[in-house]
């Protein structure tokens, strides 16, 4: 548990989608934010200039997670510029759609970059801050998984694979890096961010924005601002809870079977 006034936090991939809207929440609440990116630098200075308009002190730099010389880095430039690290939220992710019977639609290839970004990028992200982090005695991590993870659903089955080996990640860690750091995942179910739109195209992700509305418990999906919202708890409350994964869904996951695998 952290004091979010005054804290410093890194956010991966948070140029856009639940990575944006989690580096705005934390800086609503006086942080001091690393806003990270691979891609769309401009995405990402459009979100650090409204982090900044919130009265946050805001960073913004290039890193690959799947690159332990860059997760180094974006440590690095928020130990130069305030001296510490509060908070961590690994929130950059890939995948690449695939139907879960096509098994000649995956390469070895595709599974290490998925995992590369996804598993191997918190572990060195984590890595790269935990010193920092014991030294003052405190921090908080918390890793962007999916239901993928826990219900083997999802956009590939790489992307169910990196996300379970997080999930068992966490919980390692989480024993390991204790009392100092207490690290716990968030898992979504679906979020409105584009992501499907992007990779199975607007009629299929409509079908199955419909499914969820009228069959889930909740009959709702989540924003990414619900998915930060989690988040910025799991920061800044929780108290004696570390080594969790809770689970965002509407309610997704009560449903025997669940809904179609290919989402």
């Amino acid at each position: 548990m952290i004091n979010l006034d005054g804290a410093v936090v890194i956010v991966t991939g948070s140029a856009s989608g639940t990575g944006a809207a989690t580096a705005l929440s934390v800086a609503d609440k006086g942080a001091h934010v690393v806003v990270n990116y691979s891609r769309s630098k401009e995405k990402a200075e459009e979100v650090a200039n409204s982090c900044s308009q919130l009265g946050a002190e805001v960073l913004v730099q290039k890193a690959n997670v799947a690159n332990d010389e860059d997760c180094r880095l974006l440590a690095k430039v928020a130990l130069d510029r305030w001296g510490k690290i509060d908070g961590l939220v690994n929130n950059a992710g890939t995948t690449q759609f695939c139907p879960h019977h096509d098994l000649e639609g995956l390469s070895a290839a595709d599974f290490q970059k998925i995992y590369g970004v996804n598993t191997i990028g918190p572990f060195q992200m984590v890595r790269a801050v935990a010193a920092t982090m014991q030294e003052r005695g405190a921090g908080a991590v918390v890793n962007v998984s999916s239901v993928a993870g826990t219900q083997s659903i999802g956009s590939s089955l790489a992307y169910i694979g990196s996300k379970g080996a997080l999930n068992a990640i966490t919980v390692a860690l989480a024993r390991t890096l204790g009392p100092e750091i207490k690290i716990n995942a968030v898992c979504p179910g679906y979020i409105e961010s584009g992501w499907h739109r992007r990779g199975i195209g607007e009629k299929a992700t409509d079908r199955m924005v419909e499914a969820m509305k009228k069959n889930t418990p909740l009959q709702a999906i989540s924003s990414p601002k619900d998915i930060a919202d989690t988040i910025v708890w799991l920061l800044e409350g929780a108290p004696n809870i570390t080594g969790e994964l809770f689970t965002v869904d509407a309610g997704m996951g009560l449903l025997r079977g669940g809904l179609p695998a290919r989402q």
